[in-house]
């Protein structure tokens, strides 16, 4: 089934429909989700497959709010899962607790963060992590504005910068793993949490510089170009290969989805988890994402089973977290 990114719409919650002549009935149980938009094209497909094995019996919904407005809603009880492209940070888990939503934690893919320009761009074929911090410090807002300024071998134009908002658990990682600290970010760019706005953004202009998960750049390659990144090593693109070995980073990360201990003792809720992480590593590969080990979803399940709840990431924003230590952490919660 050919899947489709380029339908999301930031701000409208995104009613997924059984495709075919099924149609869902007005007493159908319903599935709230909310949160991350990178993680939403995961969602997005195992929601469709769900919702046409139970041929209109269950509705899933899902919205696109970034991680932190995600969170939010969740943590109020809103909604039953939150798609989440970092873990759960302390003052949301303050909120969590405070409401009393507990929630085990599901890491379901690797993502890359892919620096992306204009395809007429022919001169930033690498960019170091310095260069990038240059670019995006709160320091760099209104000074540091032609291609000149970071690296004298680039051309004296203007840059235009498109990035992630500032509800996006992608805009959290990238200003930790770039700048040094989350959400500490120059504000003279364009932001969205609607990752198309950003890729239109970039494609639109020769001087566009952008960032957003690799399924989009792959989604949108004839439009944008990936820039090797260069974190110590030599410049890394970003590939299933440099995401498990460990190369590409800082910028590869684990993405997640959280569920409401509450929810799932609902049948609606529980079968669409388990439909989740038995698809999960298919689906996520057909969405051009990074599929986890078979054994991370079972264990998902194996804990949503004994209400493991909490995080092994303890509120705390991380970078550079490789695979096998993810398993790690995981495997001991």
């Amino acid at each position: 089934m050919l899947r489709l990114l380029g339908s999301k719409t930031l701000g409208v919650v995104a009613v997924l429909g059984v495709l075919g002549t099924a149609s869902v009935s007005c007493a159908a149980a319903i599935v709230k989700i909310d949160g991350s938009s990178t993680v939403y094209p995961i969602t997005e497909a195992v929601a469709e497959d769900f919702q046409i094995a139970k041929k209109g019996a269950v509705k899933v919904t899902v919205g696109i709010s970034g991680t932190g407005g995600g969170f939010k809603k969740f943590c109020r009880g809103e909604t039953d899962i939150v798609n989440a492209s970092r873990p759960i940070l302390k003052k949301e888990m303050d909120d969590c607790k405070a409401a009393g939503v507990q929630y085990v934690e599901m890491p379901v893919a690797y993502d890359a963060l892919t620096i992306v320009v204009n395809p007429k761009n022919d001169w930033s074929k690498v960019i170091t992590v310095a260069e990038l911090k240059k670019i995006w410090e709160p320091a760099a807002q209104g000074k540091i504005t032609k291609w000149s300024q970071v690296n004298p071998t680039w051309p004296d134009d203007t840059m235009k910068l498109y990035g992630a908002g500032a509800d996006s658990g992608t805009f959290d990682y990238f200003t930790e793993a770039i700048v040094g600290k989350a959400k500490s970010s120059r504000g003279d760019f364009t932001a969205s949490e609607d990752d198309n706005v950003l890729v239109q953004g970039v494609a639109s202009d020769k001087n566009g510089l952008g960032f957003f998960g690799f399924a989009y750049y792959v989604e949108n390659q004839k439009k944008v170009k990936a820039v090797a990144v260069d974190g110590g090593k030599g410049g890394i693109l970003p590939s299933e290969k440099t995401v498990e070995d460990g190369s590409y980073q800082p910028l590869s990360r684990p993405i997640f989805i959280y569920v409401n201990i509450k929810s799932a003792d609902k049948p609606e809720v529980r079968e669409f988890v388990e439909f989740y992480m038995k698809n999960a590593a298919t689906l996520v590969k057909e969405v051009k994402f990074f599929p986890l080990p078979a054994h991370i979803y079972t264990s998902n399940i194996e804990h949503l089973n004994k209400k493991k709840v909490g995080t092994v990431f303890n509120g705390q924003p991380e970078v550079g977290l490789k695979i096998e230590e993810l398993i790690k952490r995981e495997a001991g919660l």
